[in-house]
């Protein structure tokens, strides 16, 4: 899962551009199976809890995917100008950003409804304990990996 960002003899945008395609592979394909095979392993669901959660588990991975695709899209804004951004431009990514931010909370909390209902309380606050773990992994990998703003 490691997303290389600099390398040697390249220029600033393809190095941008490779960052970039590396995340997006990262979290469309490698993220998404072996978030799959964890959510098994972890949640170790009986027959009857399996047949409810992933029909459930799908709704969320197709919406949450969604929200990836736009911060991709913010990302890819950033790397063009991380280093001679100006203070309006950062503000904008920010906003755009945080906005995403709440918007991905406000999505989690809608389906740690509906996967309550599904799996039981406890159950559907496991999962989603793992989901933000799974989260903040990709999340800190990411952030070790961008520049910072010069």
């Amino acid at each position: 899962m490691a997303v290389a960002l600099l390398a040697i003899g390249t220029t600033a945008s393809a190095q941008n551009d490779a960052t970039i395609k590396a995340y997006m592979e990262m979290l469309r394909s490698d993220v998404r199976a072996e978030r799959i095979a964890i959510v098994t392993e972890v949640m170790d669901f009986t027959d009857e809890e399996a047949g409810k959660f992933w029909p459930v588990y799908r709704k969320f991975e197709k919406e949450f995917r969604g929200m990836n695709d736009r911060r991709l899209v913010i990302l890819q804004d950033y790397a063009k100008m991380y280093w001679q951004i100006s203070d309006d431009q950062a503000a904008k990514l920010m906003k755009s950003w945080l906005e995403l931010a709440l918007k991905q909370a406000f999505l989690e909390k809608d389906y740690y409804r509906t996967f309550r209902q599904a799996i039981g309380g406890k159950q559907a606050a496991k999962f989603m304990q793992l989901h933000n773990q799974i989260g903040l992994l990709v999340r800190l990998q990411l952030a070790a990996e961008l520049p910072m703003i010069e």
